[in-house]
């Protein structure tokens, strides 16, 4: 067996699922990342994970775990608790027993009365707001295609992004040979951070890369536009409305894949949707909630079989390539010489890079799993989801 010469650098990537207030999980993970000494030379999210990988990467003090967390704290703080938890019984076979079951109002309130910190109905009066998004805002009720403005959630991450380190100019997190996330490459650059959204128009994919542009909050604004959750469609440039991300996919590997095809990769993913779940829903809020898993889980089985038959084709041609070199060119075209020099430099050193490695950590369902868990923001959920985050990245990395 022929071992060609060429090194390919290895890129440690963080993918941050989005998932509404479930993306404090992620703040938790993070958290350990952080005590662990783990960096990350892409970090790449959509909705709230773009949120959460612009405060990675572009934190305002250079304390990304730190900013992260106060951030979901503040987020939580200023949730209202207008409408309290309500209780209710089920009767459970098995025991013969009448189980008591408190559900919490989060949700409800969220939805009624908005986050303050993060969105507001549009029933309530939302001009008092410094950003603007594109939208009329003195249609009546049928005309309208949001209801809920996100802009406040601008003023809010002012205080944690540095956006002057989320653009092409400045240093970032250099290419390591370590194989191994968990060492240290000794350089504290910003890492580059790729968010994802979609053309409304045209509904093909947005990919905004701290390589290529100056990340802004339009655009970080337009990534969390769900619009099934009534959220708004963001100008993000002349003629460009971007809605959110997660509608194509929730789990973006393969746009870091094309955004950086050179580089091997060690991923990481934070899965605030359970791929898998260990019994069947027992109630049809338990239907929904796991609806809603599948539909946003990560799906990257048949991205893995691709890479591995990439990964082949690829050392097929180096050991190709290798017997190339040692052979007679005399014998050979001068013309195919140069084709085969220039479409390996092509295949292999620009393109070709390989997954060496995916591993998740994800999130564990609350024993009553239902599907608007995504809009808890009590202060008491968010910090669960944290302490969640920081205990699952710890077994993860044992």
């Amino acid at each position: 067996m022929y071992l060609h010469k060429h090194k390919k650098n290895i890129e440690n990537v963080l993918i941050l699922q989005g998932g509404g207030s479930l993306g404090a999980f992620a703040c938790g993970v993070f958290k350990t990342f952080a005590k662990k000494n783990i960096k990350f030379n892409i970090i790449s999210g959509t909705s709230i994970g773009a949120i959460n990988g612009a405060i990675a990467a572009g934190s305002k003090n250079d304390n990304p775990a730190k900013n992260l967390e106060d951030f979901w704290i503040e987020i939580a703080e200023s949730s209202v608790n207008v409408i309290p938890d309500m209780f209710s019984s089920d009767y459970v076979d098995q025991t013969h027993q009448l189980d008591f079951k408190r559900s919490s109002s989060a949700s409800l309130n969220a939805a009624i009365f908005g986050v303050p910190k993060f969105f507001v109905p549009r029933w309530f009066n939302w001009n008092i707001f410094q950003y603007k998004n594109s939208h009329d805002s003195n249609v009546l009720p049928h005309q309208w295609t949001y209801i809920y403005d996100n802009t406040p959630l601008g003023k809010t991450l002012e205080k944690y992004i540095d956006f002057k380190k989320l653009s092409p100019n400045v240093k970032k997190v250099d290419d390591t040979h370590n194989n191994n996330a968990n060492e240290d490459n000794n350089n504290s650059s910003i890492p580059r951070l790729i968010i994802t959204a979609v053309d409304v128009l045209s509904g093909q994919p947005i990919i905004f890369d701290s390589y290529k542009i100056q990340i802004q909050m339009k655009h970080l604004l337009a990534t969390i536009g769900y619009p099934q959750y009534g959220f708004p469609w963001v100008d993000v440039d002349d003629g460009v409305y971007a809605w959110d991300g997660s509608l194509l996919s929730n789990t973006p590997v393969r746009e870091v894949m094309v955004a950086s095809p050179s580089s091997d990769k060690n991923i990481f993913i934070i899965e605030n949707y359970p791929s898998k779940i260990d019994r069947l829903p027992t109630n049809m809020s338990e239907v929904q909630s796991r609806a809603k898993d599948i539909m946003f889980t990560d799906k990257d089985q048949s991205l893995r079989k691709i890479s591995k038959l990439i990964t082949r084709h690829i050392n097929l041609i180096e050991t190709l390539y290798d017997i190339f070199k040692e052979y007679d060119h005399s014998k050979i075209d001068r013309d195919i010489i140069e084709y085969i020099e220039r479409e390996h430099k092509i295949l292999v050193e620009k393109f070709g890079a390989k997954i060496l490695d995916i591993k998740r950590i994800s999130r564990e369902n609350s024993k009553s799993p239902h599907s608007t868990q995504n809009a808890e923001f009590s202060v008491n959920t968010i910090k669960k989801l944290i302490a969640q985050g920081e205990s699952k990245a710890l077994d993860s990395l044992k």
